[in-house]
């Protein structure tokens, strides 16, 4: 089962890339209000971050994931910070090696960045138990209660997914 990637640069990949998350936005789990949860969503497709779309074999789009660069505590001038605003496989896909090709196109394309993001913060909601995935990863930073449920925010390390990645078959996208 063969897989590819786009990067959403162009209004009709930006447009399939926010239907996708808007059709699958209840299996996304956000502990936020919906207009919290689109903010968070489209951010990066709509600011200068970066936003993917995964497709299979027979070009379906199967996945997303986007972040931006920079933290609101400091007016996202520390670009050195990536926060990754959503990453969704289709279920169909979970126990595919999709998960693992995306994490290496996002790695291959932030490497390719003039200036690449050297730390990756994500945040998932606890009731989703992915804890022993993601610490493969990164590290759980905070933890907050929110009115939607408890949400865990962990910290990954760009040197430490870029080895991470090359302990798996390598595909080259950049």
């Amino acid at each position: 089962m063969g897989f590819y990637f786009q990067v959403c640069r162009t209004e009709p990949y930006m447009e399939n890339y926010i239907t996708f998350v808007l059709e699958h936005y209840r299996e996304l789990n956000l502990p936020y209000a919906f207009s919290v949860s689109l903010s968070f969503l489209a951010s990066p497709a709509l600011t200068e971050g970066s936003a993917f779309l995964c497709f299979n074999e027979d070009d379906e789009i199967v996945g997303a994931f986007g972040y931006i660069r920079g933290t609101a505590e400091h007016q996202y001038e520390d670009t050195h910070v990536g926060q990754i605003q959503i990453a969704y496989l289709d279920e169909r896909y979970r126990r595919s090696r999709l998960f693992a090709e995306s994490l290496q196109y996002l790695v291959q394309h932030n490497a390719n960045q003039l200036h690449p993001v050297q730390t990756f913060k994500f945040w998932v909601p606890s009731k989703l138990e992915l804890h022993r995935l993601f610490s493969k990863l990164a590290s759980r930073e905070a933890s907050w209660e929110t009115a939607q449920g408890t949400i865990d925010e962990f910290h990954g390390q760009f040197a430490d997914w870029q080895a991470y990645t090359e302990r798996y078959r390598r595909h080259v996208y950049f």
